[in-house]
């Protein structure tokens, strides 16, 4: 919900899994939310450049967290040859 000023005003805004789409509820405890900043030359982050994962506890009871996540971050262009599509 939002106020007239266009500032979200929720107590509780829920969260999407980014290797299904499916909505993490507020009771899986079991889900994480991975943050992986940019960094400058020197090693430092850059402030507001950022991407975040959100992995229901589903993806990470099954096993599937890992591969998820290279798999997100190739997509990404964070890691390179550690992830291709097999059937």
């Amino acid at each position: 919900m939002e106020n007239e000023r266009g500032q979200i005003v929720d107590l509780y805004v829920p969260r999407k899994c980014s290797a299904t789409g499916r909505l993490i509820n507020a009771k899986d405890h079991a889900s994480i939310q991975l943050s992986v900043c940019e960094v400058d030359a020197e090693g430092r982050m850059i402030p507001g450049e950022s991407k975040h994962y959100a992995i229901s506890g589903a993806v990470r009871s099954a096993g599937e967290s890992d591969d998820s996540l290279n798999r997100l971050a190739t997509q990404d262009g964070y890691l390179k040859s550690v992830w291709s599509y097999s059937k």
